[in-house]
């Protein structure tokens, strides 16, 4: 998985007035979690627009002025409910031994047919929860819609990959294509039927073999 750099300075105050002094000067009050003791530390807002807003998933490295890199995950933010500035962001550190959970875009490859023929898609599950060692956390999660007819549905079980662990049910639907009122039903090929063989009465065959009243 790619990661961003965050550079940031240690906190030695971290009472609110401090805090407030900190946010009044354009920085973010961060706190790292998971090592031995949590780290507080602060960094300028515009450092987390390549983490924030954006539909990736990436980890970070937190680059202290001392020089210490470490790295991590973003596991909360807080905004202001009026001016959705960034209040305050905690991370969880990494270690290449130990696995962590994350939530992962999904990505649809190719085009389906039953979008073409008036299908409407359904994604329900842009994102899945998935744990793994941070080496193995995958960018996104691809999910082939290739070959996905009207009322064809991908399941978490045909998207499953040994290097992580998906945390949900295996038939949960990730995306799906549901009949639209404008939709023409998906043709399917059929052998013809032994000679002399006949239809409903009063029907004429189609190529597909079956009758429609006239």
């Amino acid at each position: 998985m790619k990661s961003i750099t965050i550079k940031g300075s240690k906190r030695e105050s971290v009472g609110k007035v401090a805090t407030k002094a900190l946010r009044n000067a354009g920085q973010v009050p961060c706190v790292l979690y998971g090592g031995k003791n949590p780290i507080h530390f602060s960094a300028e807002e515009i450092a987390f627009k390549s983490l924030v807003y954006t539909p990736n998933v990436y980890t970070a490295t937190i680059e202290l002025e001392n020089g210490e890199k470490l790295n991590a995950i973003m596991q909360d933010i807080q905004f202001h409910p009026v001016t959705d500035k960034i209040l305050h962001v905690d991370f969880y550190q990494l270690f290449d031994d130990k696995a962590v959970t994350m939530n992962i875009p999904v990505v649809l490859l190719g085009s389906s047919p039953g979008v073409s023929n008036g299908g409407t898609m359904r994604f329900p599950n842009r994102r899945l929860r998935v744990r793994a060692l941070p080496a193995n956390l995958p960018d996104f999660i691809n999910a082939d819609i290739s070959k996905l007819k009207i009322g064809d549905k991908v399941f978490v079980e045909e998207i499953k990959n040994d290097a992580y662990e998906i945390l949900h049910p295996d038939n949960m639907v990730v995306v799906q294509v549901r009949m639209a009122r404008a939709a023409v039903v998906d043709e399917v090929e059929e052998e013809e039927g032994e000679e002399g063989a006949e239809g409903e009465e009063g029907a004429t065959p189609t190529e597909g073999g079956e009758a429609t009243k006239e």
